[in-house]
């Protein structure tokens, strides 16, 4: 599949036409940010890792019958993707408090839910991904009922999909950010990447954070924790 011209340049990817309309490629850097684009810098090899990692984790949903954008790995960095137009909404499903979630309630880092909890922001940089909920997502005209249903069905699915697959390679699943879209009939999929700069993942024994927090918090050692990571993840998946 032959590589057109860029359509989009992201935080994190790129975004290139195909000669398919309903197919894209997706090329992902080396380039971090956080804190809406206010901290910047480059974390070597990440673009790989995300790449890879997101296309595993993606195939493993749809194996569990969660439609995605992923159709399959180009190279270590470029993906073929279906088409979509992506749902305004980030969905944040949480498992564990941390980052946002303690320090605009109050909540020690690290207390565990009774059940998962979700929320939505809008997304728009312009005005700092603020949180909203289904009414504020209705009014905006973000999406219908039915569509926010499926959103929420999917994410507390795709929630308990990974959480055994991160158990299984020593690694807790704190939160995740999910973003989805909807193919040209229509139909919503999942879309973005899962990846260490999308979820919060600890080892499950010392709680070491080994994602995007160790950029975002100056903690050193972001590169071996991407690495740590994904191989733990080859390692339980096989290759």
């Amino acid at each position: 599949m032959e590589k057109k011209e860029q359509l989009y340049e992201g935080k994190a990817k790129k975004v290139f036409k195909t000669d398919d309309p309903e197919l894209l490629i997706v090329e992902y850097k080396d380039d971090a940010t956080a804190f809406n684009g206010l901290k910047k810098g480059t974390i070597h090899g990440k673009g790989i890792i995300n790449n890879q990692m997101s296309n595993r984790l993606m195939a493993l949903l749809e194996s569990e019958g969660i439609p995605t954008h992923f159709v399959k790995e180009l190279s270590q960095r470029e993906t073929l993707v279906k088409k979509v137009s992506i749902v305004p909404l980030e969905v944040i499903v949480r498992n564990i408090a941390a980052g946002s979630f303690a320090k605009h309630y109050g909540v020690e880092e690290g207390v565990v839910f009774d059940q998962p909890t979700i929320e939505f922001s809008y997304k728009n940089d312009a005005l700092g991904d603020p949180l909203l909920n289904g009414y504020h997502a209705l009014a905006l005209k973000v999406a219908t009922p039915e569509e926010i249903e499926t959103i929420k069905r999917y994410s507390f699915r795709i929630n308990d999909i990974l959480k055994a697959c991160w158990l299984s390679c020593g690694v807790t699943l704190v939160d995740f950010k999910l973003e989805f879209g909807r193919l040209s009939d229509g139909t919503i999929v999942l879309a973005d990447e899962i990846s260490p700069d999308t979820s919060r993942l600890w080892d499950s024994q010392t709680h070491e954070k080994l994602d995007k927090d160790r950029f975002r918090r100056d903690l050193g050692g972001v590169e071996e924790a991407y690495a740590e990571i994904m191989k733990r993840l080859e390692e339980n998946m096989g290759g």
